[in-house]
């Protein structure tokens, strides 16, 4: 990050869904580009993405934080209760010019105080097998604890590790 530059992280509204949507559509393509088929991850992002969709998850309680940087959205993330005092990161995207700077971990680092203010005991997350994002978490501190194939329909599955950070 620069160090003249004005980093907000802030909670995203339901306003923010239409932002949140052309951030993925952004996002998406570039990261996922080798690991994906192209209908796939057309798929994928209409299927997690979509407006209908992000509104669904704000209605299940899904929270999302926005990082702007000199008032312009960079990067989100969603997180939510999973179960007990366990809570899980659902999503981090970082625009692909913002990648390597922080910002990431910036906003691992805010999720991580936020869940623990509310007792959390552990922070999961899935994150595909190929993706190297896996050692970025590995950095963090989460540890590979299982490895799960989520069938998403159309002859599509998610090939993820799960991984964990634990508080106590």
């Amino acid at each position: 990050m620069r160090a003249d530059s004005n980093i907000i992280i802030r909670e995203a509204t339901e306003k923010d869904i239409p932002l949140i949507h052309r951030l993925a559509i952004i996002i998406w393509p570039f990261t996922y580009k080798e690991i994906l088929s192209p209908a796939q991850l057309s798929y994928m992002l209409e299927m997690i993405y979509s407006e209908a969709s992000l509104q669904k998850q704000f209605n299940e309680a899904h929270n999302f934080l926005i990082i702007e940087e000199d008032e312009h959205p960079i990067a989100f993330a969603d997180y939510s209760l999973l179960k007990d005092a366990v809570y899980k990161l659902n999503k981090i995207y970082v625009l692909q010019n913002r990648q390597g700077k922080g910002i990431g971990k910036l906003l691992i680092e805010d999720v991580i105080a936020r869940v623990k203010t509310k007792n959390a005991s552990a922070l999961l997350l899935n994150v595909n097998r190929y993706n190297k994002a896996k050692q970025f978490y590995e950095r963090l501190g989460f540890m590979v604890i299982s490895e799960e194939d989520i069938d998403i329909g159309e002859g599509y599955f998610m090939n993820d590790y799960i991984m964990s950070l634990n508080f106590i």
